[in-house]
């Protein structure tokens, strides 16, 4: 049997796949999860990186699987040229055209993601009583608000009944939930661009989502996929195949279009939600209740409700794209039977993550708000339309996008900004074309530690009352902290010590509408 013939067999944990050369690329999170995968299920594996954490290599040894850390991975290194691999399992973070991916393909060896192999191992482990050979995969993507549509869906699901496990990009690899002992019902997965790139490339590897959902689209991660069409394609594969519901956008033509355009299971249903009134089959808001017309009866002349914007707004959740992505978990929740009465009373005790438009002071009449998880311009975008008058903490690692029609929306509502990071030549001429007479400092620390002092005494000297200091750099962080979190922290702590005193709990409080 050929290594084709053979990689076209496993499509199950039970499979035979002791013996298969497999050569994984990258050493985080995600790249640790399937060497040690691999190796419970006995095969040969060659883990290749540029740098290793000492812990993970450690682990490596102790689970029998081979490290090979080369800080020069332009061409293939020796070593795996002579492991000659029947397979590449290839992290996210490898961009697409990187030399070991187009070395692999120049030699025909297939490449799959951390997600056609969990899709594949599905079956390892089944819910007690579930009746079920695998868990049911509801999948989610979008340019924001993924991690909290995953948490409120799983939550939903949970409160509902159901084994259910938030994976992915979330944090947690898909191929640590289909190894837990305890087995689901359900797994909820967030899934990012490089992730959907490389699924469904294969014969026997393509996934068949019980549900999904794309939230949005906006510029984001150009400089991985090359172009917004490419960007827009690997979104669009979250559709493909899904079985019952395709949750989409009403406010968004793209995700309207994917839809329309994606190959689905028989029976498949288009489900849109959106801020305005829900035709049949959508979730939306009608006189302030938030409305189900999709699943249930009599859905031409009637709706089901779930909550109100009064209610929301009492548990900090009635910004307009936290309401959107609401709506959206809870047509996922839906499509899988979770009653309306559970979802309200989920939505009741939800809170938001940290750095997620987390308010950290209200001083003098200013409040200061932490949006790091705002890395791109489409997220600092739902951001701004929160406040009024907003002193910006904006810039760090742009990605390829265009900054320049954020700062054109939202300069009127400005009291001035704060630039910090790198990339701050395109938002200097952003600010100067839109909004030239408007104050703009510039942070040019180069110590992570000395950067939010900065921006936060800036930032105190160019507030009044009634304004929001609000720091949604529109920017990945990768420049100047480790990631948004620590620039988050960071940025709380700097506002803390420039106030003084001590900080009170508002980690029940988030803007109300606009």
């Amino acid at each position: 049997m050929s290594a084709g013939e053979r990689l076209s067999t496993l499509t199950s944990w039970h499979a035979d796949w002791r013996g298969l050369r497999v050569a994984v690329y990258g050493l985080g999170v995600t790249g640790f999860s399937v060497a040690d995968t691999l190796a419970e299920l006995g095969a040969e594996v060659l883990v290749v990186t540029a740098s290793a954490d000492s812990e993970r290599a450690m682990l490596l040894e102790v689970i029998g699987a081979e490290l090979l850390e080369e800080p020069d991975l332009s061409s293939p290194p020796a070593r795996l040229t002579e492991f000659d691999p029947e397979l590449v399992v290839v992290s996210p973070g490898f961009h697409w055209d990187h030399p070991l991916l187009v070395w692999a393909e120049e030699r025909d060896t297939p490449v799959w993601g951390d997600i056609e192999l969990a899709w594949r191992l599905r079956d390892k482990v089944a819910a007690p009583g579930s009746g079920n050979t695998a868990a049911d995969w509801i999948c989610v993507t979008g340019t924001n608000g993924k991690t909290t549509t995953v948490q409120l869906t799983a939550t939903m699901l949970l409160a509902g009944g159901s084994r259910v496990a938030p994976c992915g990009n979330i944090g947690v690899p898909v191929l640590d939930a289909i190894r837990d002992p305890e087995g689901f019902d359900v797994l909820v997965v967030e899934l990012s661009s490089y992730q959907l790139h490389w699924i469904n490339r294969n014969a026997g590897g393509e996934l068949y989502p019980y549900s999904s959902a794309c939230l949005n689209i906006a510029d984001d991660h150009l400089d991985w996929h090359g172009s917004l069409e490419a960007y827009i394609a690997a979104k669009a594969k979250v559709y493909d195949n899904t079985q019952v519901a395709c949750v989409y956008n009403r406010a968004d033509a793209n995700t309207i279009l994917m839809v329309e355009e994606a190959e689905v299971v028989d029976g498949a249903r288009a489900i849109g939600f959106g801020l305005d009134v829900p035709g049949p089959s959508d979730f939306g808001v009608v006189d302030g209740i938030l409305c189900d017309r999709a699943f249930l009866e009599d859905r031409m002349t009637t709706a089901l409700e779930l909550t109100t914007l009064d209610e929301l707004r009492e548990a900090g959740l009635s910004a307009p794209h936290v309401v959107a992505n609401i709506l959206a978990a809870s047509a996922l929740a839906r499509s899988y039977g979770v009653e309306p009465q559970t979802i309200r009373d989920v939505l009741t005790a939800f809170r938001l993550d940290a750095h997620r438009i987390e308010l950290v002071r209200v001083e003098a009449g200013v409040s200061w708000v932490d949006d790091s998880k705002a890395t791109n311009p489409h997220a600092a975008d739902a951001s701004l339309r929160a406040y009024s008058s907003v002193v910006w903490v904006v810039g760090g690692l742009l990605k390829g996008v265009d900054i320049d029609e954020l700062v054109r929306t939202h300069a009127s509502r400005l009291r001035g900004a704060v630039l910090i990071g790198v990339d701050r030549e395109p938002l200097r001429e952003a600010f100067r074309r839109h909004a030239p007479t408007l104050p703009v400092v510039e942070v040019e620390a180069d110590e992570t530690e000395g950067v939010m002092p900065t921006a936060v005494r800036s930032a105190g000297g160019l507030a009044r009352e009634g304004d929001t200091v609000l720091l949604a750099p529109a920017a990945a962080s990768m420049d100047q902290f480790a990631d948004y979190a620590e620039r988050g922290r960071l940025f709380q702590a700097a506002v803390n010590e420039y106030l003084g005193g001590e900080a009170d709990d508002f980690s029940a409080s988030r803007p109300d509408e606009d």
